[in-house]
């Protein structure tokens, strides 16, 4: 009788998440079924299997529409972005997380206060600091913008991380006579490492998903999903087309995932345990 509540409850965990799974799934196999068929393929059914795959609609994304440049501009401006915030939001951190300095708290609150703040309020007074700095139609102008509306989280997470960690660590290294930059790095950068996972995932995903801010930024490059986002109104009538442009920006995310699967999900337990 145990044995069949067991099993009864096991199967009413996995067939939710399968469910789930399914909803997950289904949307990048669409979107990869479609990128590989014909426009008249599609016209005539959607939904189906695709029998004949080509290889044009991805071959035609990449170069006529200019997608390898955007996809370019998007690992130089993501890659950059993700050092500069990892280092700066660990510096910060680390410095209102163990050290004792005056109106350390208020920084902190000032910090949690700005998370708050819309985007969209901001985004005129932003304009004309990017455009007095000369900052404009620069990709050092977007990974600045980029460190500037998504470090307050990062500093948060951080700061809420170290904050878990025992400070008897730093007075034996003080002890030891290393100096702050040396606790940071030698000690407080290793054992940081599964918060920090985290960080770099989710800072990864929101630059590289970005249209609003670099929308802003660059206005004559583009990055990869504002050139998507321009390709749709220009073929409108080419849906595979779209659809290969979507399958050449999702893979590098989707890569991602599966090589650090482990590192990720233990990065979000460790982080939340230790925060």
């Amino acid at each position: 009788m145990f044995a069949i509540r067991e099993k009864g409850a096991l199967w009413s965990a996995v067939v939710p998440m399968a469910i789930l799974a399914v909803t997950c799934v289904y949307p990048v196999f669409f979107t990869l079924n479609n990128a590989l068929k014909t426009n008249r393929q599609y016209i005539l059914d959607r939904f189906a299997l695709v029998t004949a795959p080509t290889f044009d609609n991805f071959v035609q994304a990449w170069g006529r529409s200019h997608l390898g440049e955007y996809f370019l501009n998007s690992i130089v401006v993501t890659v950059g972005a993700v050092i500069v915030l990892l280092v700066v939001s660990s510096l910060a951190g680390f410095a209102i997380a163990c050290l004792r300095f005056p109106f350390r708290r208020v920084v902190f609150v000032v910090i949690l206060a700005s998370l708050m703040i819309p985007v969209q309020v901001i985004l005129v007074p932003f304009s004309k600091i990017i455009l007095a700095l000369g900052l404009l139609n620069t990709l050092p102008g977007l990974i600045i913008s980029y460190t500037a509306f998504f470090l307050p989280f990062s500093v948060y997470l951080m700061t809420a991380f170290y904050s878990g960690l025992p400070r008897e660590l730093i007075e034996a290294a003080k002890i030891d006579g290393a100096r702050l930059i040396q606790i940071w790095w030698y000690v407080m950068l290793p054992l940081g490492r599964p918060a920090l996972i985290t960080l770099a995932i989710l800072n990864t995903l929101w630059c590289w998903n970005d249209v609003l801010i670099s929308l802003l930024v660059l206005q004559k490059d583009r990055t990869l999903m504002v050139g998507i986002a321009a390709l749709k109104g220009e073929y409108d009538n080419s849906v595979p087309l779209l659809m290969s442009s979507i399958s050449i920006a999702a893979a590098p995310i989707i890569l991602i995932y599966i090589i650090f699967q482990r590192q990720i999900v233990s990065g979000i337990a460790v982080g939340a345990v230790k925060g």
